[in-house]
């Protein structure tokens, strides 16, 4: 069956199985084991914001060099909405 199954509400694809969540938790549990946690919440929500924002720019087809020159010069990369 593949990776996709078939067509949802209004025509759009889904993926079949939710191995896509999984593997966006997997670095901050691999953090946590390698490092024990992270030493502030401040610290946490830091690298969870950065990790969200390389994501989307990924699933986006966005250059993730190109995603993180625009944020740091403060004109950061953001998605069109359809």
């Amino acid at each position: 069956m593949g990776r996709w199954s078939g067509a949802g509400p209004l025509g759009r694809r889904f993926p079949f199985d939710n191995n896509a969540a999984e593997r966006e938790v997997r670095m901050v549990k691999f953090r946590q084991k390698i490092s024990g946690g992270m030493r502030t919440l401040t610290g946490a929500e830091h690298f969870c914001h950065l990790r969200s924002y390389l994501a989307t720019a990924t699933k986006n087809g966005i250059n993730l060099l190109d995603a993180l020159v625009q944020l740091a010069s403060g004109r950061p990369w953001v998605p069109t909405v359809n």
